[in-house]
């Protein structure tokens, strides 16, 4: 099992180049399966969780090609399983996703209860009741989720609560149901307007992708497109706040500023001088040690749950008390026994970690624990005197191209261990 070796102190500069979103290429990959014709997708990220869903596709019976390392194509054409089975589901809660398309194209889904990061309950309830509101028959048995419908038809959809891979199914289950969808209380995230872009594309009719209420008109039938995916926010932030908390100068290129306001906000009041242009982002710290800041998670356009962790690890090193409140996920603070091995003094109080940070980190040996703890710790060790293990490193490569390249182009000192 691999690990990471960080040796802390370098102060980071330089450059470092943004890949696609993660969150952007999973829905859209699955949306592949809806289309008569093949998709051309250009800026995947090389993930772990993108290789699962490439062999998901696969199995299903879809066409994989790669062209030049650039392109990665999609032809559904042979498509002629419909079951989702949980060896390939048990490590991506987003290989759900497959449950929507699947079901509104060929009427029928077998799909295993996803797996993934243990960072609290994701449960499907809401794709469930949706589907059922557009003429489903779903039931649970045995840990799949089994679905028919011989056609789906539009329907009202109330979300009981804002999620984004609830919105992603239920839109992809519309755009080929029989009349009207609207969905309400929809998640507002830009990786919906990302995947709603590529379903236009196909021939779908949306409006309203990025707000509260999405209105689908359903059509018969999907041809293939082109799509080059958005850059990756989260991915984004990571590195800015690895700029930060080494007191560093970052440059993201291939970025996408707009998508950042409340990361690049947080980011100033702990003492960054910020940039910005069209597609980049420059991070400056001059030097200078962070302030602690205080966040609240919350979806889209405010502060991200998937930014929590890294701002934990920037809080540890920081001057002053802070606190950071998790109102997204119940089980997301399982970083901190790890930063406290690194000599964080943070405790948790409820749904909230209230750091006093510390005047220096020394290095551990730590454990990953899901894939933005992951990240959190390597940005510790970033930070820490002496070397840092960073354990299990597969979490951090569920989300991150390439890690410890980028953060060596940076001037860290990281290597990969093989073991």
């Amino acid at each position: 099992m691999d690990k990471l070796e960080i040796i802390g102190g370098p102060t980071l500069s330089g450059q470092v180049r943004i890949s696609g979103a993660k969150n952007a290429a999973l829905p859209i990959l699955m949306s592949s399966l809806l289309a008569d014709g093949p998709v051309i997708l250009e800026n995947i990220p090389h993930l772990n969780d993108i290789t699962t869903t490439v062999k998901l596709l696969r199995w299903i019976g879809a066409e994989i090609t790669f062209h030049d390392g650039v392109q990665l194509e999609v032809d559904p054409s042979g498509i002629s399983r419909f079951e989702a089975p949980y060896d390939l589901m048990k490590t991506m809660r987003a290989s759900v996703l497959v449950l929507g398309p699947l079901l509104s194209r060929y009427g029928r889904a077998d799909v295993s209860l996803p797996g993934g990061c243990a960072i609290g309950a994701r449960p499907v309830n809401i794709h469930v009741a949706g589907l059922r509101s557009m003429g489903a028959r779903v039931d649970i048995d045995n840990g799949y989720i089994r679905a028919r419908a011989e056609k789906l038809h539009g329907a009202r959809l109330i979300l009981d609560t804002v999620t984004v891979t609830g919105t992603e199914n239920l839109m992809m289950a519309a755009v080929l149901a029989k009349g009207e969808s609207i969905i309400e209380n929809a998640a507002r995230e830009p990786e919906i307007e990302d995947l709603s872009e590529v379903l236009c594309k196909m021939g779908a009719v949306i409006e309203g992708a990025g707000t509260e209420k999405i209105r689908i008109q359903g059509v018969e039938s999907l041809q293939g497109a082109n799509h080059f995916v958005l850059p990756d926010r989260i991915e984004s932030g990571t590195y800015l706040v690895a700029g930060a908390i080494t007191g560093g100068r970052v440059r993201i290129n291939q970025t996408r500023p707009e998508h950042l306001k409340v990361v690049l906000r947080k980011l100033c009041q702990a003492g960054a001088h910020i940039e910005s242009g069209n597609n980049w982002v420059e991070l400056d710290m001059r030097g200078q040690r962070p302030q602690a800041v205080d966040v609240i998670t919350a979806p889209y356009p405010d502060f991200p749950t998937d930014m929590q962790a890294q701002f934990c690890a920037l809080n540890s090193i920081a001057c002053g008390k802070a606190k950071i409140t998790e109102k997204i996920f119940e089980n997301r603070f399982q970083h901190v026994p790890e930063l406290q091995r690194l000599g964080a003094d943070i405790s948790i109080e409820g749904n909230t970690a209230v750091s006093c940070g510390a005047d220096k980190l020394t290095g551990a040996t730590v454990m990953a624990t899901d894939l933005r703890a992951s990240a959190s710790l390597v940005l510790a060790g970033l930070a820490a005197e002496g070397t840092t293990i960073v354990d299990r490193i597969y979490h951090v490569d569920r989300g991150y191209e390439c890690i410890e390249e980028k953060l060596a182009q940076l001037g860290a000192e990281i290597r990969r261990l093989s073991v």
